[in-house]
């Protein structure tokens, strides 16, 4: 029977989703904690990869066992074993083709920035000191939706088919001295959603026109994209499917 998992989860001290050697990651510790508590070896499948210090607020992976499970109790046994810093929401059975990575329709990403300094935010969001002018920002924004192919906010040397997504909705707002931009997608390049957000901090700026955004784009070249901004202010926030009913 296979199992999909909704969770929550810090990124701050963990080198990203990823099991990799010599270093703590999401992945292997929800692992271990379902190996242990069912008794059997259990290896989690994502619904994608968050990079070091990422962030997920809604996050799925899948499982599959043999055992009926009790849920609630599962559930309750999980969030007393896992670490303060990863919570499980759900656990929900679904049928044994359902793949939390090829079957999500649509992934949504925020980024944070606070631009009034706040100890409490220190790991959880970006402290901008510059005024920027988010109204170019978010006009700059919507001329993603215009485009498809993203290679010029690609991690270079990346192993993908095609650099094209279909961007759904990119759009900052401005809430109690914070600056949260949001973007949904069917699906992401590594490193997209910062190298964005730099580009757009370089247009709120004034470094760059909205021109000059959109040549960027054409050029293919992360070389002239702008700065990938920090980890530690990116949230993966939704993924949506179609046999899923997940609350807003």
């Amino acid at each position: 029977m296979r199992y999909f998992i909704q969770f929550a989860y810090n990124g701050t001290p963990y080198h990203g989703w990823q099991i990799q050697p010599n270093a703590s990651s999401v992945q292997e510790t929800l692992n271990k904690a379902f190996s242990v508590l069912l008794n059997e070896t259990i290896s989690i499948m994502g619904a994608g990869r968050t990079d070091t210090g990422v962030h997920a607020t809604e996050m799925f992976g899948h499982f599959d066992t043999e055992k009926n499970l009790d849920i609630p109790v599962l559930i309750h046994k999980l969030n007393s074993y896992l670490p303060k810093d990863i919570a499980i929401f759900d656990i929900i059975l679904v049928h044994d083709e359902a793949h939390c990575r090829f079957d999500a329709k649509k992934r949504t990403y925020e980024y944070h920035i606070n631009i009034v300094k706040n100890p409490f935010l220190q790991e959880l969001s970006w402290y901008v000191t510059q005024k920027l002018d988010v109204s170019l920002m978010n006009e700059a924004a919507q001329l993603l939706l215009k485009h498809t192919d993203f290679q010029c906010f690609s991690k270079v040397h990346t192993d993908v088919n095609t650099f094209d997504c279909t961007i759904f909705e990119a759009y900052w707002k401005q809430d109690n001295g914070k600056l949260i931009f949001t973007i949904s997608a069917n699906r992401f390049l590594r490193n997209m959603v910062r190298a964005i957000v730099g580009t757009l901090i370089n247009i709120g700026l004034k470094k760059i026109s909205l021109v000059d955004f959109e040549d960027i784009i054409a050029s293919k070249s992360r070389e002239k994209a702008g700065f990938s901004v920090p980890a530690h202010g990116l949230y993966l926030t939704k993924i949506e499917y179609d046999y899923i009913n997940s609350p807003d």
